[in-house]
């Protein structure tokens, strides 16, 4: 079980986590922009004046790395495996989290494409945004439903430290704790039946 010393860390990093979302919030005020449903809005002085700046595409390639152009088509190429994962994510929590009683991960909060409305971008930087907004995404919802098919059924710490954890693995049993495992499992698992109760 958590011991009251990393709860309470948690706790704070939560309220940390809360505070950046409202602080980004405030500096989008400032940036002379508002989102109005799924829409990004410029006001109209701010938006003429980023449209100066964009870069014409003769001048982007001239300017550009040839190491950046020559690789550009490996990169591309990444997307058939991606939006075969990001198909397979999709078919595998249909088909699974409902049998375990956990919450569907909802993948347009992952998968964000919006920079393609910046006016200083020209069409290739949007194509590079759009790509990179969906592959991040999508590494991003495979991730948390990763982290929830652990939490399920293997929700025990590395003996090794992990580079970058995921939001949930701070709660898992430790590694070697054999004594409280089935009692923390359990734990772990009313929780993820108490999420899906709380979206529904």
């Amino acid at each position: 079980m958590l011991d009251e010393r990393v709860a309470g860390l948690l706790k704070q990093i939560s309220d940390l986590e809360d505070e950046l979302r409202s602080a980004l919030n405030e500096q989008q005020t400032q940036l002379l922009y508002r989102i109005e449903g799924k829409r990004i809005e410029f006001e109209k002085g701010f938006r003429e004046a980023q449209m100066k700046l964009r870069k014409g595409l003769i001048k982007w390639f001239i300017e550009s790395k040839l190491r950046n152009v020559a690789t550009a088509p490996v990169i591309y190429s990444m997307v058939v495996p991606i939006a075969l994962l990001d198909l397979s994510l999709s078919i595998y929590q249909v088909l699974c989290f409902p049998l375990y009683r956990v919450s569907h991960v909802t993948r347009s909060d992952y998968i964000l494409v919006d920079r393609f409305s910046l006016p200083y971008l020209n069409s290739i930087e949007k194509l590079n945004c759009l790509y990179c907004a969906y592959a991040g995404g999508v590494i991003a919802y495979a991730r948390e439903i990763a982290a929830r098919t652990e939490q399920y059924w293997c929700p025990i710490k590395h003996a090794r430290k992990v580079l970058d954890p995921h939001r949930r693995y701070a709660r898992y049993a430790d590694f070697g704790d054999s004594e409280n495992y089935q009692d923390i499992l359990e734990s772990l698992r009313d929780d993820l039946e108490q999420e899906r109760a709380s979206q529904s």
